[in-house]
């Protein structure tokens, strides 16, 4: 949807074409930001047509201020989003204030806090985020649609419509690779399913062409512990929001993460939380709503997954207390009004 940058107070640039956890973002985002009155546009390639966007002739415009505005936001998620907005305020002139989302877990490379260090304001999606950052920032968490991951309602909501083998099902979604820990989930299924007959595994995701070999070798791991009926490696579905509620517990056992929403959504669908420390993974599942161990531990995660299996309704009471956690804390509506709250203060610093 073309918008005028005349109706625009701030631009949100995604330039980056494959879908990410930052497209993700704002593609959430923008719609829930201009429910609540903030003027905020996209622009850029891979974003559906339905999100305000702003054609590149409309950053011609931006030497002139906005309606009521002393000059417009440009907030940047990715390196070269900073780059674009530094020329367009330093060596172009245009009345612009930078501001950028960090998620990485990581030290940043020179360019990138040279870069981060050109914003006029700064955002880190958690307090890990926070720690590589060399200048002021402020936590926002990302949070999740409440209104997309709902806890089971029907009966297409329950393991048993899958007319799958078992009462109870564990979950493991997301790309399928070694970044993401499916092989330690699989290993952590084929220790502990001979001994819990009531439980069935479930694996979700993509697999991409450079990581096929590794499925492979997932899918012979089972074959030979004689496993196929009970873990089953699904592919890519229609919808995972209806698996996320079909599941009693989920894992989320990845190596690496830049914040992982995958908790988020599981929470948000009333089930139980078994994550790595990877990403802002620590942050989100707290004491009561799941279990956290250290990544790439195989063997705390095949011990951490056990009281789960050994107790299903402690289970299903933990998925309780994990929506109750998710709808106080990580509402997508809270996420929105704080990152407002940073645009307000630019707006009006003196």
């Amino acid at each position: 949807m073309r918008v005028s940058i005349d109706e625009t107070d701030v631009i949100a640039p995604n330039f980056k074409k494959r879908l990410s956890g930052v497209t993700s973002t704002i593609v959430q985002l923008i719609p829930l930001q201009r429910k609540k009155g903030i003027r905020i546009s996209t622009i850029g390639p891979g974003l559906p047509d339905s999100l305000p966007s702003l054609g590149y002739s409309s950053l011609l415009k931006l030497w002139k201020r906005p309606d009521g505005k002393p000059f417009r936001i440009w907030h940047a998620r990715r390196n070269v989003e900073m780059v674009a907005g530094i020329l367009l305020r330093d060596l172009f002139r245009m009345k612009l204030k930078l501001i950028f989302t960090s998620a990485a877990q990581r030290q940043h490379k020179p360019f990138t806090n040279w870069l981060i260090r050109k914003m006029d304001k700064v955002i880190a999606t958690s307090a890990r985020s926070g720690s590589f950052l060399e200048v002021p920032y402020r936590v926002i968490m990302h949070g999740i649609d409440l209104d997309r991951f709902t806890p089971p309602a029907t009966f297409e909501d329950t393991f048993q419509s899958t007319k799958l083998p078992g009462k109870y099902a564990v979950g493991c979604f997301g790309r399928v690779r070694h970044q993401k820990g499916t092989d330690l989930f699989v290993d952590a299924m084929i220790e502990l399913l001979p001994h819990y007959p009531d439980w069935t595994a479930i694996i979700t995701g993509r697999t991409t062409a450079e990581h096929k070999d590794f499925e492979k070798e997932l899918e012979r791991k089972i074959a030979a512990a004689g496993l196929q009926k009970r873990i089953l490696i699904l592919g890519e579905v229609d919808d995972i929001r209806v698996w996320y509620r079909r599941v009693t517990l989920y894992v989320a056992p990845s190596r690496n993460e830049g914040f992982g929403l995958t908790p988020l959504e599981a929470m948000a669908s009333k089930t139980a939380v078994v994550a790595s420390d990877a990403g802002a993974y620590q942050e989100l599942v707290t004491e009561g709503t799941g279990t956290v161990v250290p990544a790439g531990d195989g063997k705390a995660l095949t011990e951490a997954i056990k009281p789960y299996l050994e107790d299903p309704e402690k289970t299903i009471a933990m998925g309780e207390k994990a929506l109750e956690h998710v709808q106080k804390d990580f509402p997508l509506d809270k996420e929105a009004s704080s990152i407002d709250e940073v645009y307000q203060e630019l707006f009006t610093k003196k």
